[in-house]
């Protein structure tokens, strides 16, 4: 009996413990339900048209804006041309963009006019960088309305030019037959209706356009341009390097900083990763010898063209390519390494640029002026191990095929919070801009654009 007792216990125990378990378990779910509803929400996605451009910033504070590419519903085009009548919809006078470093903001641009230059566009504008004091306001305070003891209409103050009165009286009144004949006739005023009113916009602005469809990027005016707001990098990560070029008339090297256009989208937030001095140094010798196995390839590969071009002759001659051949070792150049997080989800990502060129031995070139150009970009895991996602290596004797990239920097291209990678293609025949997607085993074009031009 006692038995019977014991296992009605346990039993009972038992189902006590399951129905408690699956009430926890309830709970638990209804918990993560109720603060992802609040804190997981997804991130402000932009509509479009969103315009990306490449601002050009010279040191004595003049700026100018290149145009590079334009989304609208998803799909990107050549800003230069969208919407071109003649002006190309990007560079519409009045049209704000916001100049960000690694997702920092710099400055806002506002387009003042645009020129075409030997089929390039490019525009003028007034640049405010962030953190400077606003415009000052037109209106002064001897402007400012004066009323007096009784319910007349209030009086505006003589302008300074204007001799005071000794006495410090308001003026006399006069009678309203000779106001009327002395003062011009003044137009009414606008009536507010449910439609557009017949006043004129007020100075400075832009009247809106008749289309209520047509797609606008982010307007405003130079004089009340709004600051930026302010986003600050991680506390361990130097200062982005700013992409530099040269052009004639200008004191020195400009920065280049890409800008952003886009009246709606997500938040900027910076994408520098956050690495300290000694994973720096393991990132950039892991990369380099992950860019020593991709140059070693790419001269195999220049190497087996040109020996298959002279190896009739050698048989000829008699001669054979000898078996093995040394190990060539690049010496490298101007090597940059930026490391980014455009996830925001600490995971990084590498880039790396630099030139070189192979030695046979310790001081001797293979070819002396043959220069390689190298961009490889990889994924760290969390095992510290690298992931080729792209490479592209060429030499000064194939930018007419393969031209070399240059990294400008990482920007949220189509605005869905996620950074994106803008790159410079240069060639013989000049040069392009393109955009990368980072995915998991690779680099996605959102945007590319055939070199041409000078």
């Amino acid at each position: 009996m006692w038995l019977f007792a014991f296992h009605s216990f346990l039993y009972r125990t038992a189902r006590q413990a399951v129905i408690w378990a699956a009430v926890f378990l309830f709970a638990l779910v209804l918990a993560f339900t109720v603060a992802n509803a609040q804190y997981g929400r997804p991130a402000k996605v932009s509509k479009g048209p969103r315009a990306l451009g490449l601002l050009q910033l010279a040191a004595n504070g003049k700026a100018h804006l290149i145009p590079i590419a334009i989304m609208v519903d998803g799909k990107f085009y050549d800003a230069a041309a969208y919407k071109a009548s003649p002006v190309p919809m990007a560079l519409q006078p009045e049209t704000v963009y916001e100049a960000l470093r690694t997702g920092i903001s710099q400055g806002i641009f506002t387009i003042s006019d645009a020129r075409n230059s030997n089929d390039k566009w490019i525009a003028d504008g007034t640049w405010v960088p962030a953190g400077a004091a606003p415009a000052k306001s037109t209106h002064t305070a001897e402007a400012a309305p004066v009323l007096g003891d009784n319910d007349a209409p209030p009086v505006l103050r003589r302008p300074s030019s204007e001799k005071p009165n000794s006495e410090n009286k308001p003026p006399e009144s006069k009678p309203a037959e000779s106001k009327s004949q002395s003062a011009p006739p003044t137009s009414p005023p606008a009536i507010a209706s449910g439609t557009a009113t017949s006043a004129p916009p007020p100075a400075g602005e832009i009247p809106a356009p008749e289309d209520k469809d047509h797609p606008v990027l982010r307007r405003g005016i130079p004089a009340r341009t709004t600051q930026p707001k302010k986003v600050e990098a991680p506390a361990n990560q130097p200062p982005a390097p700013a992409a530099k070029a040269k052009f004639t008339g200008a004191t020195g090297a400009v920065q280049l900083i890409p800008a952003v256009s886009d009246a709606d989208g997500a938040d900027p937030r910076p994408y520098a990763y956050d690495a300290k001095p000694e994973q720096m140094q393991e990132f950039r010798k892991k990369m380099l010898a992950l860019a020593v196995v991709e140059l070693r390839a790419r001269a195999r590969q220049i190497g087996s063209a040109a020996a298959e071009s002279v190896a009739p002759a050698r048989a000829a001659r008699g001669q054979h390519r000898p078996a093995t051949e040394p190990k060539l070792q690049p010496n490298f150049e101007d090597v940059q390494l930026r490391v980014f997080d455009l996830s925001n989800s600490n995971e990084p990502i590498l880039v790396l640029t630099a030139n070189a060129r192979l030695l046979r031995h310790s001081t001797e070139p293979v070819t002396p002026d043959l220069q390689y150009f190298i961009t490889l970009a990889a994924h760290s895991d969390i095992n510290g191990d690298l992931r080729k996602l792209f490479s592209s290596v060429t030499d000064t004797g194939h930018l007419d095929v393969i031209p070399r990239m240059e990294l400008i920097d990482a920007v949220d291209a189509d605005g869905d919070g996620r950074g994106d990678l803008l790159f410079r293609r240069i060639s013989d025949a000049g040069s392009a801009f393109a955009i990368y997607r980072v995915t998991s085993d690779q680099l996605w074009p959102l945007f590319e654009r055939t070199p041409s031009g000078p």
